[in-house]
């Protein structure tokens, strides 16, 4: 054993120092650093409640609006669909010259499925209603029927039991059905056990084989339960009935402009086979997500850049604030400097400045918006919310916070690099001798000047955009509807069509309207094919008589109404007469047709006893005209009015019953009245939308609504916000030029002299803002296009009115700090400068 003790180190040696241990006493030592810097943010902060409070406050708003408008978009927009690789999944639609993105035959549905290669899988959807005998009665639901693929395409499994299968779709086989997560706890309870249990829809046994995911949604439609296309119906064996949307799945290295060629080429080759059914028509290939979401994304985006815009006028307005405070601290900084604090050092103080102001804001405005934006998600009307399912989850999720921190990263640089650059790019040094008052006066007013013109500028652009909104949002809801809208329930009806033959239906539409109309407080009730308000569909051919076909022959709206319908809508008659109980299938057969209709196929004639019918022509098609109704809003809100034909219904029943029902009172309290009156008649028909007039109307412009308001109120804050940085600024810079306004008040100036110095320089200051904010808000006018009805994108005469306005709002905010120069005393002032 070696004993020797060459190995152990002399007792006259320094000890050995680890490698890392300088590494670690210098971080230490940063560390200590920075949280004494921090220490010190805090007790300046504090020390200055005031522009602490105003600063944390201006900041909040600006993050609480840009965030909360985020988490909607991330939610829409930003989240993936949920879905397996949902990027390669598509839509497919019909498009010809009334239609651009509609539904296909189911017919024509199989022919692209089967001669496709650019797609893995086709499946169809088709949007329904089934009557489900639930243990209270008949209930309508809203139902999606689908192949059997469809949930393998999309890439959905079941929650409990099990999706569909292909052999699910057979006629043979029996008859299933998949439950929403939503319906299975409202409609079953959530119970485990009704899957393999057998429930009535359309007085059929349906299994229940299985319930789908939480989290699952498909905004195509918001259905309550899905079924499958289990067997042909009338229209899915007629070409010339489109009720069904194409979803597939893209082949590996296939893109969506090869299988938007491909559909098209197929839809041509269709057109030469079918001319009767599929002339004119073409097939569009669409993302999923942009069919699913994009009707949503132009209004989000343009929230989005309107509270981004609030968050920068916020930004630049509290950058002010931090200037005006780096202002008054310059001999503080000089002094640092001068004493061997480090340029790093005293850049680090401002940075951390302007993180705790951020930080504190940020807290705050998240605050806000754990409490808005769930206020925000409930002024969705409910039949709005139906097409969008992806809002349901809305909140402040991982991408949202990114996008907070993001914000924080921003206003710490706007609100802490502009002041040290300011204090950068003057002597400090010799502030520290001379005390800097009168050396940097004219650079802070340039500095200041420019701020509140940027903030003036964005201001514009944002009124302008308001403006034009609200101006677009006016005429939209007082958009002529030629029909009196108030004092009408309507709803929809659903019925067993197998139960109902022609005659049943007359006999049902008239039985339903006596006991409607005998309601208290009903005045008259009718049923028709589409509400008004709703949209440009259910067109049919139509020909005049004596015409040749290439000359006068096309698509009109087709709408089968009862006979009291326009009394309901209490609509103008404008020649000839209305409908009546007596025109049934033992007269003549009749038409109205609107203004529109009468316009373009007889301008110079009169329409009142013409003779029209469908495109052959045909015996049964041929009608004879008996009035001109006024132009009734069919289609949405902002959409082109269509000629229209209206049939009587006791001619021509149609299975589809909306009922409308004109009250003396308020139509929401005779709702219950109303339904019971229809479970009276027939126990079977199930009842749904029950909704007011006025309430669809609403409906149709929310999104044009929630534009306006939100652009509006952001519009109003930095209004707010620019009023008060140019108060800021100019009383300011008053209080730098107390020396000089003396001096001029010394040598005879007037306080009316002193009042045209200040708000002649504040008013050029704002008029060149508004100038700039006037030149960006052409391009903002551009963007909101796609948002506006009956407004030119570029409405000078509202614009120019903004912009005096926002001229004047300027001035004013300027008053107070000139009427205070103006009562300087001028030996005082000279005193203290």
């Amino acid at each position: 054993m070696d004993l020797s003790f060459s190995q152990r180190p002399s007792m006259d040696a320094p000890p050995s120092v680890p490698q890392n241990l300088g590494l670690r006493f210098r971080s230490a030592g940063a560390l200590e650093s920075f949280l004494h810097d921090l220490r010190h943010a805090f007790r300046q902060l504090s020390n200055n409640p005031g522009f602490t409070i105003i600063a944390v406050l201006v900041l909040a708003l600006g993050m609480a609006g840009s965030i909360a408008i985020f988490a909607f978009v991330d939610s829409a927009l930003v989240e993936p669909l949920p879905y397996r690789q949902s990027s390669r999944l598509v839509s497919i639609f019909r498009t010809d010259h009334n239609c651009r993105d509609c539904g296909l035959a189911y017919l024509d549905y199989l022919d692209f499925q089967k001669y496709n290669t650019s797609l893995a899988s086709l499946d169809a959807l088709e949007l329904t209603v089934h009557r489900w005998k639930s243990p209270s009665g008949v209930k309508a639901l809203r139902a999606a029927r689908v192949s059997g693929s469809f949930f393998r395409t999309i890439g959905v499994s079941a929650m409990l039991g099990r999706v569909f299968v292909d052999t699910d779709n057979t006629p043979s086989a029996p008859r299933t059905v998949l439950l929403p997560f939503a319906t299975w706890q409202s409609r079953f309870g959530g119970r485990p056990e009704v899957v393999g249990q057998s429930i009535i829809l359309d007085d059929q046994p349906h299994v229940v084989i299985g319930v789908l995911p939480s989290d699952f949604h498909f905004a195509l439609r918001a259905a309550e339960v899905w079924t499958t296309i289990h067997d042909f119906d009338d229209c899915g064996k007629d070409r010339g009935c489109h009720s069904v949307y194409g979803i597939g799945r893209l082949r590996d290295g296939m893109s969506i402009e090869t299988a938007a060629a491909e559909m098209r080429q197929l839809a041509a080759r269709l057109a030469k086979e079918y001319p009767d059914s599929d002339s004119e028509q073409s097939a569009i290939v669409l993302p999923l997500s942009e069919a699913i979401r994009g009707a949503v994304r132009p209004t989000l985006l343009i929230l989005l850049g309107s509270a981004g815009l609030l968050l920068l006028i916020a930004c630049v307005n509290v950058a002010g604030l931090m200037l005006v405070r780096a202002e008054n601290r310059r001999r503080e900084t000089a002094v640092r400097l001068a004493l061997g604090a480090s340029t790093a050092r005293v850049i680090r103080l401002y940075v951390i400045d302007g993180l705790s102001i951020a930080l504190c804001a940020m807290a705050l405005g998240l605050s806000v918006d754990f409490w808005m934006i769930p206020r925000l998600y409930t002024l969705i009307p409910e039949r709005s919310l139906r097409g969008m399912p992806f809002f349901h989850g809305v909140g402040l999720h991982a991408w949202v916070l990114v996008f907070a921190a993001v914000v924080v990263l921003l206003a710490v640089v706007l609100c802490s690099v502009l002041p040290v650059l300011w204090l950068w790019s003057s002597n400090l040094r010799a502030d520290l001798a001379e005390g800097g008052r009168g050396s940097t006066s004219m650079a802070w007013r340039r500095f200041g000047s420019n701020l509140v013109a940027v903030e003036l500028a964005i201001a514009m652009v944002l009124l302008a955009s308001a403006g034009l909104l609200e101006k677009s949002l006016y005429g939209l809801v007082h958009e002529r509807l030629s029909f009196l809208p108030d004092h009408i329930a309507t709803l929809e009806m659903d019925h067993t069509d197998a139960r109902y033959n022609d005659v049943q239906l007359r006999m049902l539409s008239n039985r339903l309207m006596e006991r409607i109309s005998g309601l208290p407080g009903v005045q008259a009730a009718a049923n028709t094919s589409e509400l008004p308000v709703t949209c440009n569909c259910g067109w049919n051919p139509f020909r005049l008589v004596g015409h040749a076909p290439d000359r006068q022959q096309r698509e009109v709206l087709k709408r089968i109404v009862s006979a009291d319908y326009f009394q309901v809508l209490r609509a103008d008659l404008l020649r000839g007469r209305w409908l009546n109980q007596q025109d049934d299938d033992t007269r003549q057969k009749v038409v109205l047709i609107n203004r529109t209709l009468a316009r373009e196929f007889f301008a110079d004639e009169d329409p009142i006893g013409k003779m029209v019918g469908d495109g052959d022509l045909s015996p049964s098609s041929l009608r004879r005209i008996v009035g001109v109704v006024d132009d009734i809003h069919e289609g949405t809100l902002g959409e082109t009015i269509m000629p229209a034909v209206y049939y009587p219904f006791l001619q021509n029943p149609d299975g589809r019953l909306f009922l409308t029902v004109r009250t003396q009172q308020a139509p929401e309290q005779l709702m219950p009245a109303i339904e019971s009156a229809i479970q009276q008649v027939d126990p079977d028909i199930g009842v749904r939308n029950q909704f007011t007039m006025v309430q669809r109307i609403d409906n149709a412009a929310f999104f044009n609504r929630s534009s306006a308001a939100l652009v509006g109120g952001f519009a109003a804050a930095a209004l707010l916000l620019a009023v008060i940085g140019l108060y800021g600024v100019v009383a300011y810079s008053v209080s730098r030029r107390n020396g000089e306004i003396g001096v001029r008040m010394a040598l005879g100036a007037g306080r009316g002299a002193v009042y045209r110095l200040i708000l002649s320089e504040a008013g050029l200051v704002a008029g060149i803002g508004i100038a700039i904010g006037l030149l960006c808000s052409v391009g903002a006018a551009a963007v909101l296009r796609s948002l506006l009805f009956g407004v030119n994108a570029w409405d000078v005469p509202a614009v120019l009115a903004i912009a005096v306005v926002l001229e004047a709002c300027a001035l004013a905010g300027s008053y107070l700090p000139a009427r205070k120069a103006a009562s300087l005393n001028p030996l005082d002032a000279l005193r203290a400068d």
